[in-house]
């Protein structure tokens, strides 16, 4: 998880480096044939104002390069049920750190060929990578500590990324190779790690094994409660038939938890969140702030700070208020980070309302729908159609990281100081769709939240034992055959 957020920050740290001097011409520019006249400068005001273009091809390539990584992300998240159930969890995380090491050692060496080329490659295979890791750790109930362990990356990325440490022109393919780093930590600690218990009960139906696990994991303890459990869960597993995703896709029967869980991710992805962290430099340059990396890192700060609050709430307050709040206090942000960019250089304090407007926008996004997103999925599917789900979650999640990360740069230039109007419109929708269709799901069974969806309640009602029925959450007999002749089709 840390791997993965530091792959996402790092890429914002030498941004300066790469786009805004002779150093990114001599490298990205010179393998490309292209090198401009003049380097890229900011106007005397400190606006972000440029006097020259960097050529479209090097915008492109660099723009690609932030974003190739959620492509390689996109392609393995269909691959992680399948790569955690081949050996198990800890042998499957053993297996791809060899895809970190490889990613890393490409864009170390990046500077030995064609910089753009290599780090490129390097994005992608991490992207990869982090799919398929972001995937096996977060699975079970640690869905916030897998978030919290992402921006406590993406902080550490923003301070090696000073310009002191890794973050000029002699150490960026280090900062950036360094990424793949924790991947050789890890192939020497996980052989001492116990496997999941579950894992071995569930799936591979070694009984004594899993009672190892579980007391390497526990200390010396009676595991008779834990075995009893996840026996019960094996019968429930067993009765309900795996769904695949083509399955998942046509069958009503799940169509509107679908529909919830995937623009659950969507809104994460669409808030604009990977704007800032991608492009935050940048956005601080535009707003009059002197040392812009040293606010990034305020962003990060405050990133990991506030993910820690949401540890502590979301099993107090809820998943849907918090997604509501944090939606909400977004889209107010997202406006005023908009009129303080707008107004600058009639009002020089508008530059505090822009800082301000990012700080906040970032505490809104960790106090929900960061890190709620990663682990509601599984609250709103059953055995059977959960794998299937989480893939698609997944697969979204990626796809939207990577229109964002390639289609910024040009929306920024388009827009101009408007830019952030186009994510508070799409943060109010989010914002009205999770009032409307996104149930409570904490502390609720599969069939109360399947019953909410059934029956078109008001999402934050609960229903009673007699309105749900108590079964095994494989549904009733008219929704089993409405499932069965949508596997039949």
């Amino acid at each position: 998880s840390l791997q993965y957020g530091y792959s996402l920050g790092v890429i914002n740290a030498p941004q300066k480096v790469h786009a805004h001097t002779v150093y990114f011409k001599q490298h990205y520019g010179r393998s490309l044939g292209v090198l401009p006249e003049e380097p890229l400068l900011l106007s005397e005001n400190g606006t972000g104002t440029e006097k020259q273009e960097v050529h479209p091809s090097v915008v492109m390539y660099w723009s690609l390069s932030v974003s190739i990584f959620s492509i390689g992300g996109v392609v393995s998240s269909f691959l992680v049920g399948f790569v955690g159930d081949l050996r198990g969890r800890v042998k499957g995380m053993l297996m791809v750190n060899v895809l970190a090491v490889i990613a890393g050692l490409l864009m170390v060496l990046a500077k030995m060929w064609k910089p753009h080329v290599m780090v490129i490659a390097g994005r992608c295979v991490m992207g990869f990578y982090c799919g398929l890791s972001s995937g096996l750790v977060p699975i079970g109930s640690l869905g916030t500590l897998h978030q919290l362990a992402i921006v406590t990356g993406i902080l550490l990325s923003q301070v090696l990324g000073l310009e002191f440490l890794l973050g000029n022109d002699y150490y960026w393919p280090l900062l950036l190779g360094l990424s793949g780093a924790p991947a050789i930590l890890q192939s020497l600690l996980l052989p001492l790690c116990p496997e999941s218990p579950r894992y071995l009960y569930i799936k591979r139906g070694m009984v004594e094994e899993a009672k190892n696990s579980l007391r390497r994991l526990k200390g010396e303890y009676d595991p008779s409660a834990d075995l009893e459990e996840m026996r019960r869960e094996k019968e429930e597993v067993e009765k309900e038939a795996q769904v695949s995703i083509a399955v998942l896709v046509r069958s009503s029967l799940y169509r509107q938890q679908l529909f919830v869980a995937l623009m659950m991710h969507l809104s994460q992805q669409l808030s604009g969140i990977n704007a800032i962290f991608y492009y935050s430099t940048a956005i601080f340059e535009k707003a009059g702030v002197t040392q812009p990396v040293y606010a990034t890192i305020g962003v990060g700060v405050l990133n990991t700070v506030f993910t820690m609050v949401s540890v502590a709430l979301v099993d107090r307050a809820g998943r849907r208020t918090l997604t509501l709040i944090g939606l909400g206090g977004m889209c107010i942000c997202a406006v005023a980070m908009t009129v303080g960019l707008v107004y600058l250089r009639v009002y020089s304090w508008m530059s505090y309302v822009s800082m301000s407007a990012i700080f906040l926008f970032v505490c809104f996004f960790e106090i929900g729908p960061g890190p709620i997103p990663w682990f509601i999925v599984a609250e709103l599917f059953s055995q059977g159609p959960r794998p299937a789900a989480i893939a698609l979650a997944g697969c979204t999640n990626w796809t939207s990281n990577f229109i964002i990360g390639m289609t910024f740069p040009y929306i920024e230039a388009l827009c101009g100081s408007y830019v952030f109007i186009l994510f508070a419109v799409l943060l109010f929708g989010f914002t009205v769709f999770t009032y409307l269709r996104v149930p409570e799901t904490k502390g609720k069974t599969f069939e109360e939240i399947a019953a909410v969806f059934k029956k078109g309640k008001k999402p934050g009602t609960r229903k009673t034992g007699t309105e749900t029925g108590t079964g095994t959450g494989t549904g009733t007999s008219t929704e089993l055959e409405q499932l069965k002749s949508d596997s039949q089709a």
